[in-house]
């Protein structure tokens, strides 16, 4: 049992984030067996629905830290090689417009800036001798 004040604060804190860690994990590990079953019914628009769902909790898990995020991208594209498989390419539409759409960058225009006049310099007096 921790005795210094930072240690107890430590355990608290690495306990919350254990449990959410694990939250984290159980819901794609649901998402993944789920997405599975699906697959293997071969229903292409609940094989679509199920394939936005794990790529979401794949992204929610890389973007918490739970899981790396190269790993969350591999399974992210053998779920949706899977899903394409399982649909005969109906699920090939939405795969490839989530992946290829850029985030769309909104141009604001800066506030234009008051020209500042420019001070005249000053003389520095004599030096005495």
């Amino acid at each position: 049992m921790p005795i210094i004040k930072s240690a107890k604060k430590r355990v608290k804190v690495s306990n919350k984030a254990a449990i959410r860690n694990s939250k984290t994990k159980r819901s794609l590990k649901e998402a993944i067996k789920s997405f599975t079953k699906i697959v293997a019914t071969n229903d292409s628009k609940k094989a679509v629905k199920a394939l936005d769902q794990v790529q979401s909790e794949l992204d929610k898990a890389a973007k918490k830290g739970v899981i790396h995020k190269n790993k969350a991208a591999r399974k992210k594209a053998q779920a949706a090689r899977n899903a394409k498989k399982a649909t005969g390419g109906a699920a090939k539409a939405t795969v490839a417009t989530k992946a290829k759409t850029p985030a769309k960058a909104v141009a604001k225009k800066a506030p234009a800036k008051k020209p500042v006049a420019k001070k005249a310099p000053v003389k520095k007096p004599a030096t005495k001798k």
